[in-house]
């Protein structure tokens, strides 16, 4: 199963893909190239754009934009004329998927950065949704939380299902867009798929230790 996909599955390596595999780590071995490859997998924006909406400088949005585009991760679609300068808009061309090799070339701070990116977005999605009242709108909406004991053959079992259903899942994406052509409803749909190892039980997190000031 792959390690942390914001959008598609598990796919067969092609042997010309290895290269794009290889940007792909390269891209989300920061946690803000992340955000961006994320971000314009969702549309187009520009790095003034995305400056504002992440609350970051703008020489360090266009800083990480160009490398994304020096990766043939992300294209130039448009160029705006705003008060003197040009602004430039690009969208993605890939998204940001790693499989068990490409999650394995990263090091361990990498990958802490980039499940802390999908995390925040996740949870802060969810909240957004709760908030908005439509998390619980439909009857038939899945929320599950389970804790389970498993051997190395079934987590490979479990891994291996739950890529199986994100598989389904983006192709079924692909069917929906052809039904509503055909005047079928549109359903905003969110999925998040979890599986990770727990701590030992008994193991709490050491909470900070507080200094003192003098007086």
């Amino acid at each position: 199963m792959s390690k942390t996909t914001t959008a598609e599955g598990r796919r067969a390596k092609a042997p010309r893909q290895h290269e794009l595999d290889s940007n792909i780590v390269k891209a989300l071995s920061h946690p803000l190239r992340m955000r961006i490859l994320t971000r314009l997998n969702e549309g187009v924006a520009s790095p003034n754009e995305m400056a504002k909406e992440f609350d970051e400088s703008l020489p360090l949005v266009s800083y990480h934009v160009r490398i994304l585009r020096e990766l043939d991760c992300i294209e130039l679609v448009s160029t705006t004329p705003r008060r003197g300068a040009i602004e430039h808009h690009y969208r993605a061309l890939t998204r940001p998927f790693l499989d068990d090799d490409d999650w394995a070339q990263l090091p361990p701070s990498a990958r802490t950065a980039v499940s802390n990116t999908v995390l925040t977005k996740a949870i802060g999605d969810v909240r957004e949704a709760v908030a908005a009242g439509t998390f619980d709108d439909r009857t038939d909406r899945h929320l599950s939380f389970s804790s389970l004991l498993l051997d190395e053959e079934g987590w490979r079992g479990l891994t291996e299902r739950l890529s199986g259903v994100l598989d389904w899942a983006i192709g079924e994406q692909a069917n929906s867009a052809a039904r509503r052509q055909s005047g079928e409803a549109e359903v905003r749909a969110r999925m998040t798929i979890l599986a990770y190892s727990a701590p030992p039980p008994g193991t709490e997190a050491a909470a900070p230790k507080r200094r003192r000031t003098k007086k």
